[in-house]
């Protein structure tokens, strides 16, 4: 009664189109009126006990970094830098386009801020110089998603705070695949462009050129290097580098660049509040409905099921990935990874898995799930950002997605591409 009333309660709340926080809220309370020791009080306490949590703290810091950052000016000129550097290449805007939403990965932590930060700019100048709707908005969409995988990373946060795993692991295992997802993107990127006949940008830049863009840049540039570094190094925690992002992001856009006056200021602080209030009522609800599962013993009953189904590893964690791409088109990243890590961690680790390298196949399936349909954030985003009907960015996203899942069984197979920096640095 219990598993029928909690997933069957979240399957018919999603179907309803109640919002997914709220529907997962409805089917804890829905549940524990079959749970034994939990009265309805508890939802209220899960939405307080949820969110109360220092590593949890990064989270509305760093999308606050992110939207300061696409504001204050801070995307703008890592674009015009990695132009002049891969501009004339076939397909350079495309490859520049990749580039940057890696790039601006690295201090936003966000799938959908990275696509409408980067998107707003690329965007108007692809179809200006003949790039197809289709394929500019598909690459948006698909490249933003990479802003949660290379860190820091909101996802891995969560699934760290959800799993008890390392954030400082979790972050050094996210850049090789992100690197990798980005390498395959930009060399699918070169072949498709030469095959329309899509020409780099005919500018010549000097070596001066160059250099001026660089040193025009050069306040965005270093700002993952001291992110990351700092984390690294150990002078403060990934909570703390949040802080330090958000700050940073602000003195760039108000004192140096100047590009942000206080109207703007308020507005971007208000969307920041609004996208935060949005994952913490997901982040408390979660919570709930977790420690439902748990004392119900359902994570151990879904893990006996699989192993008792097969016990081929490589069989499992095809099932997994499977699992993880279908719930990715219906359920946004934070409620997927609250809800399923304790579900599915212990059967990883029951094949010899280790919680790092499930962590990065858990992020990196979900990221896919930022460009499938129905629910695939990204699609949405940048159809707003291209003034386009969402069909448009679905015409031109299957070739892309095809490229991804390569990645994720690369990812999912041969483990040294997530555990090689981890465990180099340990």
């Amino acid at each position: 009664m219990v598993m029928l009333a909690l997933f069957g309660g979240l399957a018919l709340f999603l179907i309803l189109n109640v919002p997914v926080g709220i529907g997962i809220g409805f089917a804890s309370l829905l549940s524990i009126q079959f749970t034994r020791g939990l009265s309805p009080s508890y939802i209220p306490q899960a939405l307080f006990t949820g969110c109360d949590s220092f590593p949890i703290m990064a989270i509305p810091l760093f999308i606050l970094a992110g939207e300061l950052m696409g504001a204050g000016g801070v995307s703008k000129r890592i674009l015009n830098v990695c132009n002049v550097f891969f501009g004339r290449v076939t397909g350079g805007l495309a490859i520049v386009t990749v580039i940057v939403c890696m790039f601006f990965a690295a201090v936003s932590g966000s799938g959908p801020a990275t696509v409408a930060a980067v998107g707003s700019m690329v965007v108007p100048t692809m179809l200006e110089k003949g790039y197809s709707k289709k394929f500019t908005l598909a690459l948006v969409a698909c490249a933003g998603s990479i802003g949660v995988i290379i860190p820091p990373s909101i996802p891995m946060v969560i699934y760290g705070v959800s799993t008890s795993t390392s954030i400082s692991s979790l972050f050094l295992a996210g850049f090789f695949p992100g690197f990798l997802i980005g390498g395959a993107l930009m060399t699918f990127c070169y072949f498709y462009c030469k095959k329309q006949g899509w020409k780099g940008d005919e500018t010549v830049y000097t070596t001066k050129d160059k250099l001026a863009a660089v040193w025009d840049a050069k306040w965005a540039l270093i700002n993952p290097v001291i992110i990351l570094g700092g984390i690294y190094a150990g002078i403060f925690t990934p909570t703390e580098a949040a802080g330090v992002a958000a700050v940073y992001a602000f003195v760039c856009g108000v004192f140096i660049h100047r590009e942000l006056d206080f109207k703007g200021l308020f507005a971007t602080v208000g969307n920041a509040c609004s996208t935060t209030a949005t994952t913490m009522i997901i982040l408390g609800c979660a919570t709930a409905f977790t420690k439902i599962l748990t004392i119900e013993q359902i994570p151990n009953m879904i893990t006996n099921a699989i192993i008792n189904a097969t016990d081929n590893k490589y069989l499992i964690l095809l099932l997994i990935n499977i699992l993880l791409l279908f719930v990715g088109c219906f359920m946004d990243t934070t409620p997927a990874i609250m809800v399923l890590a304790p579900i599915l961690l212990p059967v990883a680790t029951s094949i010899g898995m280790n919680p790092v390298h499930f962590g990065l196949l858990m992020v990196v399936n979900l990221a896919i799930g930022f460009i499938t349909p129905p629910l695939g954030i990204n699609l949405f985003v940048a159809a707003r950002v291209g003034e386009e009907p969402l069909e448009t960015v679905t015409k031109g996203i299957i070739p892309f997605i095809a490229v991804m899942i390569v990645c994720l069984m690369l990812i999912t197979y041969i483990s040294p591409i997530t555990l090689f920096l981890p465990t180099f640095f340990s």
